[in-house]
């Protein structure tokens, strides 16, 4: 039986490579699991592979757990579909998108015809694996921080402000409140001893005005 030998790449990642023998007759959904085995992925979420040209355009789709659209549309099966089937050039190239909620976008490619496999090898194989894998998951949402006591801060979690950020809020809080507190201090020794003895010009124009002793 032959063998397909593809070389599988991210399209974001160019520096990480798998090469994986599958034979002839075997299906895009072996070739889609295959993929996985060789980047610890999770391969249980909706995907699809597309003929694709030298220039990676998208073509005839072949998809894995279809949503009712791409079943409406009659979108061919992985696993109803043999690699053969649509394998017209030695270098046919093949457009790979899994997962569309969270997707990796690969560049799957042919690189030689293989005419017998070799005895006792479980196929598809990985025969080449070069560079890690991002993680699947890479994009994790953050969490909002933890509520203060009292509840505080629970504008803050809406925002999604880290506890750092929390924490400069706080200081600028109390800082602002012992502000607050100077001027209320100064404001209330102003009242207690008046502001008309702070003019000293206006305190002598009235002692000036005071009555000596020769008028009496």
């Amino acid at each position: 039986m032959a063998l397909y030998r593809f070389r599988i790449t991210f399209e974001d990642y160019d520096d990480v490579i798998r090469e994986i023998d599958v034979k002839s007759n075997q299906t895009f959904e072996d070739l889609h699991r295959a993929i996985h085995q060789s980047t610890g992925y999770v391969p249980e979420y909706p995907s699809s592979f597309y003929i694709s040209n030298d220039q990676w355009t998208k073509g005839e789709e072949i998809t894995y757990l279809p949503n009712q659209k791409r079943i409406d549309r009659g979108v061919a099966l992985m696993d109803k579909v043999k690699l053969l089937s649509y394998i017209d050039d030695p270098h046919q190239k093949f457009y790979y998108t899994f997962n569309f909620d969270r997707p990796f976008d690969f560049h799957v490619e042919l690189m030689k015809i293989i005419l017998d496999d070799a005895p006792g090898v479980v196929y598809p194989a990985v025969i080449k694996s070069v560079g890690e894998a991002p993680k699947q998951f890479g994009n994790v949402i953050n969490t909002p921080v933890e509520a203060a006591e009292g509840d505080d801060f629970d504008f803050l979690n809406e925002l999604a402000i880290s506890d750092e950020d929390t924490e400069d809020f706080s200081e600028v809080a109390e800082t602002g409140l012992e502000d607050e507190e100077e001027k209320k201090v100064d404001d209330e020794e102003e009242d207690e001893f008046g502001s008309g003895f702070s003019d000293d010009e206006g305190f002598e124009e009235e002692e000036g005005k005071m009555p000596h002793g020769d008028d009496y």
